[in-house]
């Protein structure tokens, strides 16, 4: 029977949750300290499928700042995210780029994209 504790990030409330596999039950989890029904269900996702948003910057030539701000426009399975800031931290592009504009599709063969998180002209 494996414990994981982790805090909830979806409310201000910050409920510090124990979360446990029912040993008869595989999958089947038990959610403790939760105080609002949000939190089961990201107690759930993040012990099965933990994910996260990517935020970082690229180099960009031919614009008024040295770097581009970027994200994910879905969030990456945890499991990605150094192998996915490799690949992030090589990209050098030339201006002009626009706020939403795809910096780099299908991150890692997945459906995820990079995309710019500002304009720069």
């Amino acid at each position: 029977m494996e414990k994981q504790e982790m805090i909830c990030i979806l409310c201000p409330l910050g409920c510090k949750m124990q979360v446990t596999e029912k040993p008869d039950q595989p999958g089947e989890l038990t959610v403790r300290g939760l105080q609002c029904k949000k939190g089961k269900q990201y107690a759930y996702e993040e012990y099965t499928n933990p994910t996260r948003t990517l935020t970082s910057t690229v180099v960009i030539h031919n614009a008024p700042r040295p770097r581009l701000p970027v994200k994910t426009n879905k969030p990456l399975p945890k499991g990605l995210v150094f192998q996915a800031m490799e690949k992030i931290n090589k990209v050098e592009l030339d201006g002009p780029v626009h706020i939403g504009d795809v910096i780099i599709k299908g991150l890692l063969g997945t459906d995820i994209d990079v995309v710019a998180t500002r304009s720069l002209e």
